[in-house]
């Protein structure tokens, strides 16, 4: 059988205590990059402050640590084209509380209680729609997957897609 796993996302229920992010972490995400692609230490720094505003902090990640992972990422190179398209269709997808009723698949909501991007009600409001669907709240989390906590997460899903 199919399962499905949620993870930071959200119904698309319009309700602003639902849909708004802090405002704070909604302008660190649409602020622009660095427009020079071959200006990695720029690049780095870009997404240094991007993840230290939407990150988890009760896990914050080590800047010594985190710095190299980051710089492999502008290595590699960032497509703002791409990120404003996911943008786009987030906003573009609507309300999609009547086809979570339809959801059978066994249903897991992974959220972060620490959001700042996607509020912990939107986890919360997902599981609420989909018959049956276990939330785990994640204390401390933000909008991130910080090392400390991918054991746990994965842990998670690899044990609901076994149990469906």
């Amino acid at each position: 059988m199919l399962t499905l796993t949620s993870i930071m996302s959200s119904s698309g229920n319009p309700a602003p205590r639902i849909a708004l992010g802090k405002s704070h972490a909604l302008r660190a995400l649409l602020r622009p990059p660095p427009t020079d692609p071959t200006d990695i230490d720029a690049i780095v720094d870009h997404l240094m402050f991007v993840f230290g505003v939407i990150g988890s902090p009760g896990y914050a990640q080590d800047p010594a640590v985190l710095r190299p992972h980051l710089e492999r990422v502008a290595r590699l190179g960032l497509y703002r084209e791409g990120t404003a398209r996911q943008l786009g269709a987030i906003l573009a997808s609507g309300d999609r509380r009547p086809m979570l009723h339809n959801v059978e698949a066994p249903t897991l909501v992974i959220h972060g209680a620490s959001d700042p991007l996607v509020p912990v009600a939107a986890g919360r409001d997902t599981a609420r729609h989909v018959r049956g669907a276990k939330l785990e709240i994640i204390e401390g989390m933000g909008h991130d997957f910080p090392p400390a906590l991918m054991r746990r997460v994965a842990g998670r899903v690899a044990e609901h897609c076994a149990s469906g």
